[in-house]
């Protein structure tokens, strides 16, 4: 008899552990080594954290999330500063304990002090992360902290891992355990948002999950980490999908990124757009597309993702009966390689359109996941490809014989063909894409065409 099969498990929503404290204490250092990865950038300079920034933990078979906060300075009236204040609220009133990191070397400051007198007015348990305690001898000097008051002082290098698992234990006796349940599993969909710098990427994804989870200003570059939210919502049919999406930060040109954090979180964008399985590619309306667009918009391309160009700010441009065509022309114009991608204007600021992305995503990601049926491709090739066709120039001819899909995400084809010394001309190529995105409906993603040989026997075999 047969094994029954296991159900699969819903991890249901751990508790959760906010880390704060004031700028250059070690926060991210240490928000990545407990999540085991390098999700938050870090650099020596104050202020390079500023959204929230989600992970989860798993220490003796109990599991937790937390989130990384950019440094507090709670009575900085400056605009940015005053956000990360905010946005650290937020994740302090979401926490089930504060994981407070201080620095050993330093002592405790006038800022520790006051933020000190922040943590006693909320009602959470405050362990205190006595960072940088690098030997025994500085470790001994974390003692003070204990002045305060708070549950516990636990000496950690978050840099060289010393301490780190005391710390895991003392979360794990203050949060509650989680129990997984049996339930029908679903996978999330990766958004990467990419673009220029201030198009409104932030704002789009506060306007889709409702709530303002990234901060937004006027100034560019805001946005330095990858951050990452997931959120349910529905496809064109009215079935459940869960979204991971990621606002990366803005990517400008090699000679105008200067500062260090800024290089940094370029490279991120650039990971998490490989990792991500439908981009959104955010135009500003007002400045126009631009060749840094297309440059931007090309890194998905060149990655196989499938795209959706988003025109923001679609609200502020004055229109009239040919608005619309004349804009979608000018891309065209400048993004030649994305004549697959649709094209949607929004508004982030009024929400004009935006309820329709995620639909259009789902499409998106069901179209680059597609395999299509060995019967489909005969049938496909014996109407379209089965004919003789001035594909090549020259003495050497060339023979489709037949075609097969290889992959998918994206979907890949292979063709085999007579002959080993010619190539397909390109245009044959671009025939074929075309051919297939209107037979089998690949919606807003790449098609990849590879070609291989068949070689002709020697007399001798």
């Amino acid at each position: 008899m047969s094994e029954p099969e296991q159900q699969p498990t819903a991890k249901s929503a751990p508790p959760l552990v906010a880390i704060i404290g004031r700028p250059n204490v070690g926060k991210s250092t240490l928000f990545n080594r407990l999540i085991g990865a390098r999700r938050s950038i870090v650099g020596d300079l104050p202020g390079i954290t500023r959204d929230r920034i989600y992970g989860e933990v798993e220490w003796q078979s109990q599991r937790f999330r937390i989130v990384d906060t950019g440094g507090i300075v709670p009575d900085d009236e400056e605009l940015i500063p005053a956000r990360i204040f905010e946005q650290a609220r937020t994740a302090i009133s979401e926490a089930s304990l504060i994981l407070w990191v201080v620095d050993t070397r330093d002592g405790v400051t006038p800022l520790d002090e006051e933020l000190a007198s922040h943590l006693r007015t909320i009602d959470r348990p405050v362990i205190i992360a006595a960072n940088k305690s690098d030997t025994a001898r500085v470790g001994e000097l974390s003692g003070e902290f204990h002045r305060f008051g708070f549950i516990d002082v636990v000496p950690v290098s978050a840099e060289h891992g010393a301490g780190i698992g005391d710390l895991l234990d003392a979360v794990i006796d203050l949060v509650p355990a989680v129990v997984d349940e049996p339930v029908e599993s679903q996978r999330e969909i990766r958004v990467a948002i990419i673009g220029r710098p201030n198009v409104g990427k932030s704002s789009l994804i506060n306007r889709l999950l409702g709530q303002e989870r990234v901060i937004v200003s006027p100034i560019p570059g805001t946005t330095r980490d990858a951050v990452d939210s997931v959120f349910d919502s529905t496809n064109e049919a009215g079935e459940p999908i869960t979204l991971r999406v990621v606002d990366t930060a803005g990517i400008r040109r090699k000679g105008k990124t200067e500062e260090m954090a800024e290089k940094l979180s370029v490279v991120m964008a650039r990971k998490h757009i490989e990792q991500a399985d439908v981009v959104l590619m955010v135009i500003d309306a007002i400045e126009g597309v631009t060749a840094l667009d297309a440059n931007i918009a090309g890194y998905a391309h060149d990655a196989g993702r499938s795209i959706i160009i988003v025109v923001n700010k679609w609200d502020a441009v004055e229109k009239d009966t040919w608005t619309v065509n004349a804009y979608e022309d000018k891309i065209r114009d400048q993004m030649k390689f994305l004549d697959y991608a649709p094209i949607i204007f929004i508004s982030a600021l009024t929400g004009q359109r935006v309820v329709r992305l995620p639909a259009l995503i789902a499409r998106a990601d069901e179209a680059r996941n597609l395999r299509v049926t060995t019967g489909q491709l005969n049938q496909f090739f014996h109407e379209y490809l089965d004919q003789p066709r001035a594909t090549i120039s020259g003495k050497h001819r060339l023979k489709i014989l037949y075609l097969t899909q290889a992959g998918t995400r994206p979907p890949t084809f292979v063709i085999f063909t007579s002959g080993s010394k010619t190539r397909i001309h390109f245009s044959y190529e671009r025939y074929l894409i075309n051919r297939l995105r209107e037979a089998f409906q690949f919606y807003a993603t790449p098609i990849r065409i590879k070609q291989k040989s068949r070689q002709k026997k020697t007399a001798g075999k």
